[in-house]
């Protein structure tokens, strides 16, 4: 915790390195990279950008919430509580924080309005940032 920090507010989350992500870096396709690792948030986040970049909004939905729902296992299983930050500048986050802002832009192409407004939450407590970050501000 910075010096300046608020003394209520717990430690920054830090999720270790996700191997899925070298392969992904490498060019492998993210559909093997997800079989392969399907605990990977990151896999699961790039397959849902795609199918939403696609104009599919129903598969990006689902795979957007596999790795949404992925990621927030591994968020508790390293301290979080269910809130606190969970800092974008930290490149092993951002596969949680990719799904949480793709199942964000699948639950606004389909109306899901309430689910919007609380993924838009959660993106801005866990980083001010991550929804800029994202293209979501």
């Amino acid at each position: 915790m910075s010096l300046h920090g608020n003394l209520l507010e717990p430690e920054s989350t830090r999720l270790p390195a996700d191997p899925a992500a070298a392969q992904l870096d490498t060019g492998t396709d993210p559909s093997e990279v997800a079989a392969a690792s399907p605990t990977s948030s990151i896999a699961w986040a790039v397959l849902a950008e795609r199918a939403l970049d696609g104009g599919d909004a129903v598969t990006g939905y689902a795979f957007a919430r596999t790795g949404y729902h992925r990621g927030l296992d591994q968020l508790r299983r390293n301290g979080w509580k269910g809130f606190g930050p969970v800092p974008w500048a930290h490149e092993p986050n951002r596969g949680f924080l990719r799904a949480t802002g793709a199942l964000l832009r699948a639950a606004r192409q389909i109306g899901e309005t309430a689910e919007v407004e609380r993924l838009h939450t959660l993106l801005s407590d866990s980083d001010p940032e991550a929804p800029a970050a994202l293209g979501l501000s």
